[in-house]
């Protein structure tokens, strides 16, 4: 994939998040900020970062390396919206 796609793939997630006003329903809001990467994508985030810090990686490895940061990103936004809807309904987790 190249920088161009993964850059215009990020900005379309934003929006589609960045359009919610922070309603979503509090149960869902709740799954939502529980929402984690597995031990084993964590693990496998952390090799591939180390490969990059050494200047190691493969191509395949650096576009796997960037699917997990439009995913983690993605999640982040969305875990935000989940928090605000939260907050907004008096329910916020902490």
């Amino acid at each position: 994939m190249s920088g161009a796609t993964a850059l215009m793939d990020s900005r379309i997630m934003s929006e589609v998040v960045e359009s919610q006003e922070g309603d979503f329903e509090p149960d869902v809001a709740r799954a939502i900020v529980r929402l984690r990467f597995s031990a084993v994508q964590d693990e496998q985030m952390r090799q591939l970062a180390d490969k990059h810090n050494r200047g190691e990686l493969t191509e395949e490895e650096h576009d796997q390396l960037e699917s997990y940061r439009r995913v983690g990103n993605f999640l982040a936004l969305l875990q935000s919206k989940a928090r605000l809807s939260l907050r907004r309904s008096g329910l916020e987790e902490r």
